[in-house]
């Protein structure tokens, strides 16, 4: 009969095989049929690493809603001004072709941005073993183009003109890199390539500043009030980087502020230059004319309003941009509110002379606690001196803290006697009423008649006897003292 380990052992063997035979399943039937699911992602990884022709990776220049957005604003530009004279009055509607291009041209606008960052990350892929050190120097992608291909395969950049593409340290840093880089020349099919990138990267920033020409010319029929409290220009490019008008009415203003912030590379420079959280709104004319030191507030203040005007915009609650204009001017007078000296200081009255005394508040606790924190009357004679007498002091000589009139009252102490407080007072007259009544009589139960072991009943005086009781003393080591009991041999 089997026992209950070996059943136990038996369910387990059979537990081990089972999972044995399922790994087993697991690798070779993957191996044998499909691969596993992670080898495909990592594939399409490596395929996307190694690339190496441009056309694989950027195709939005060769799309044709990119051809027929492109194709559009052109012929909008054309027609000019006389396309507009019928919206002058209303906003576009939804359902207007204008109004349809305009947030085509915004999502584009986003696109555009993205496709210029891979071109970016494809040129310096490729211009890295040439000058690895010009990515962390030169931080804007289109900076970065133009430089590229302005040096190209050149070594010695003091022969090569950099002037109205970077600032001057810039240059500056870029040419004392370029002398000490481990680079080497690039090949003549590598070089194609990425003079080919920059190319289009170039062309596709200067579609990009055509399609923000277009939006900028209608943003006043498409968001009349956030064009009415920024300017067009803002307006559009706040558009163009939040992906339309619904977009950034849905953002905070915290993240309206920072739109358009771009990284800055400080070439090893001092930071106190440096102005961060520094986007479109930033170089709007409102915060330009303010002062250096409230153009961070005059910005936060702003961002608020932008998002709010786009909320209005968004669900065309204001299609004239009164609301708008109405909120610009109240943002001006804020900031000019801002920069107002504050008040003046105004001089206090002196108190009118023998007025009525103003009222002390009393009772009990009050009282109290005046008692304890009086001034004694150490401390006063402390805070008062003498005239014609030197006071006494801690170090002697006059140094230190002086003990003023004390120790010259006579006693020649420094430390004098205090006098019995009021409340030390008030507890012996209770005492004495709680043994003698209020009255202040004796008790009626005294008598002058003492029992005592040795005569029997003897005459005394009981106010006597009640003073040696209360201050403590006794007969028995007196000199007039007797013994009331001797033991008897």
């Amino acid at each position: 009969m089997a026992t209950l380990a070996d059943s136990f052992l038996a369910d387990l063997e059979e537990l081990s095989d089972n999972e044995g035979g399922d790994i087993e399943d697991e690798v070779m039937g993957d191996s044998n049929n499909t691969p596993m699911e992670g080898e495909d992602d990592a594939s399409d990884d490596l395929e996307a690493l190694n690339y190496d022709d441009l056309d694989s990776v950027a195709k939005l220049q060769n799309s044709d809603r990119y051809l027929t957005v492109i194709r559009k604003v052109d012929e909008a530009l054309v027609r000019g001004d006389s396309h507009l004279s019928h919206h002058m009055t209303v906003m576009i509607a939804e359902d207007d072709p204008e109004y349809q291009l305009i947030v085509d041209c915004n999502s584009m606008m986003v696109d555009m941005e993205n496709e210029i960052g891979i071109i970016h990350n494809f040129i310096r892929d490729k211009y890295r073993p040439k000058f690895p050190e010009l990515e962390s120097l030169v931080l804007h992608p289109i900076d970065y183009a133009r430089v590229v291909k302005r040096i190209a395969n050149e070594m010695d950049l003091t022969l090569v003109d950099l002037e109205g593409l970077l600032p001057s340290a810039t240059i500056m840093v870029v040419s004392v890199t370029a002398s000490t880089t481990s680079g080497k020349p690039l090949s003549e099919e590598n070089l194609k390539k990425t003079v080919d990138a920059c190319d289009r990267a170039l062309a596709l920033d200067g579609a990009k500043t055509k399609v923000l020409s277009f939006v900028e010319s209608r943003m006043a029929f498409i968001a009349p009030n956030l064009s009415a409290v920024v300017g067009s220009t803002i307006a559009a490019q706040l558009m163009g980087v939040a992906g339309g008008l619904t977009a950034l009415s849905k953002m905070p203003s915290c993240n309206i502020r920072v739109l358009g912030a771009n990284k800055k590379n400080l070439a090893g420079f001092s930071t106190a230059s440096a102005m961060p959280h520094t986007g479109f709104i930033f170089h709007s004319d409102i915060v330009q004319s303010t002062p250096p030191a409230l153009r961070q507030q005059a910005c936060r203040l702003l961002a608020g309003k932008c998002a709010l005007v786009a909320r209005v915009d968004a669900i065309r609650g204001d299609t004239s941009g009164a609301q708008g204009r109405r909120w610009r001017e109240e943002i001006k007078k804020k900031i000019e509110k801002w920069q107002e000296p504050p008040p003046a200081k105004q001089p206090k009255p002196l108190p009118i002379p023998d007025s009525e005394p103003k009222k002390k508040r009393g009772g009990r606790r009050f009282r109290k606690m005046k008692e304890r924190y009086a001034l004694t009357d150490m401390r006063k004679l402390a805070n008062r001196m003498q005239f014609g007498i030197p006071e006494e002091s801690t170090l002697g000589d006059g140094i230190g803290e002086g003990f003023g009139m004390l120790g010259q009252a006579g006693s020649g102490r420094l430390r004098l006697v205090a006098s019995q407080s009021k409340l030390a007072a008030k507890a012996a007259k209770k005492h004495k009423e709680k043994s003698y009544g209020s009255s202040g009589a004796t008790s009626g139960l005294t008598s002058s008649l003492a029992f005592t072991p040795v005569q029997g009943i003897e005459l005394e005086n009981p106010q006597a006897r009640t003073a040696a009781q209360q201050s403590g003393t006794s007969t028995y080591f007196s000199e007039t003292g007797t013994f009331s009991f001797v033991k008897k041999k």
